[in-house]
């Protein structure tokens, strides 16, 4: 957390310095207003996330991690977590609170990495807008050639985590 703080700090310097140097105070103001008008809008999203992240921590019983989202699981947590990936609502926005939920309930690695790239991969949120923009053609060969990437990047990452544990 410490990193990606630093990271957007580092960030934010950065560009704002180069806005500043290019268009002033102006254009400093003008990015503030901006942004303070986006964050009003996004606000409500990122509440509604957070709930999302302590509901599924919460209400998610240490047995059923365990018996089914563990790596232990097999092939029963990759299951699970490829398709709910697929039917998450929203994309990241709900997504990432709810795999950060799972983290902090116990889910493995490899469940966390499936459900994550399927998300990213697979979301049929996407699909229709894909098919308005790119075609049927293109949205399945997309499809077909992303299918199998989730549990495979799930089983990469156990093993990568058992070469380099990450703390």
């Amino acid at each position: 957390m410490k990193a990606a703080f630093g990271m957007m700090l580092v960030l934010l310097v950065g560009l704002g310095g180069a806005l500043f140097w290019q268009q002033g105070l102006a254009g400093i103001q003008q990015a503030l207003k901006t942004s303070g008008g986006t964050g009003m809008k996004f606000l409500p999203v990122l509440a509604i996330a957070f709930l999302l992240m302590g509901l599924v921590d919460t209400l998610l019983p240490k047995e059923v991690i365990e018996a089914w989202l563990t790596d232990s699981a097999g092939w029963r947590g990759i299951g699970i977590a490829w398709v709910a990936g697929m039917l998450t609502p929203a994309g990241s926005v709900v997504g990432l609170p709810i795999a950060a939920g799972l983290y902090k309930a116990g889910a493995g690695t490899a469940v966390l990495i499936t459900y994550l790239t399927s998300m990213a991969c697979l979301s049929f949120v996407r699909i229709p807008l894909e098919l308005a923009f790119m075609g049927p053609r293109i949205t399945t060969l997309r499809v077909l050639s992303c299918l199998l990437l989730p549990p495979i990047a799930g089983y990469v990452a156990k093993g990568l985590a058992k070469l380099a544990p990450v703390g």
